[in-house]
């Protein structure tokens, strides 16, 4: 087993994903998913606490992302306006690698309810960043509660949408999130 190699944390995420499709998430071990990736468990357990936070590799990094581009957002911009600059810049972090295990990942947490709980969580983590940085801006709690969540439901819908498209094309995720936000706004105008 290779010690100390590069890119050992993302061969942890994809051996695990593979795995929990393959056997599912109950079935599969971390000393299972330490050898699929080739390092040791305690090269495991130095990125990860548990298999569970495996599935939420990144969201430290994605919720701060997003709560810089919200802060970096130009100052007038309303909050959805400065929602969608969270949006821009956390989705020019989003590479192949992301699109490739997007559909895995999908499989994996859709088999498994303690993943879906743990996604769940996730959703809730980036919607309290994007709040917390839209209250930073001056933004109503209340405003900036529903702008979060908004956010939340169109990175998750665009990338949904980016993640199934065509794999040739080499097109920006950030085309998707930002649509999806459009989609979402003219669709809360309607509710009245």
């Amino acid at each position: 087993m290779g010690r100390w190699e590069p890119g050992a944390r993302e061969r942890l995420v994809l051996a695990a994903v593979d795995l929990f499709v393959e056997q599912g998430y109950d079935a599969t071990t971390v000393a299972q998913i330490a050898e699929r990736a080739g390092v040791t468990k305690s090269t495991f357990f130095r990125h990860f606490p548990d298999k569970r936070e495996l599935l939420v590799a990144g969201q430290e990094t994605l919720s701060r992302l997003l709560a810089e581009g919200i802060a970096e957002a130009p100052a007038g911009a309303t909050p959805l306006q400065a929602v969608a600059a969270g949006l821009e810049r956390a989705s020019s972090m989003m590479g192949p690698m992301n699109r490739e295990l997007a559909p895995r990942l999908k499989a994996a947490v859709a088999a498994s309810a303690e993943l879906q709980e743990r996604d769940a969580l996730k959703s809730v983590g980036l919607a309290a960043a994007m709040t917390t940085a839209l209250v930073a801006r001056g933004v109503p709690e209340s405003t900036a509660a529903i702008a979060g969540e908004l956010g939340v439901l169109a990175f998750k819908r665009g990338y949904a949408e980016w993640s199934e498209g065509d794999r040739a094309a080499n097109d920006d995720l950030a085309r998707y999130t930002l649509a999806a936000l459009d989609e979402l706004r003219a669709a809360s105008a309607t509710l009245g």
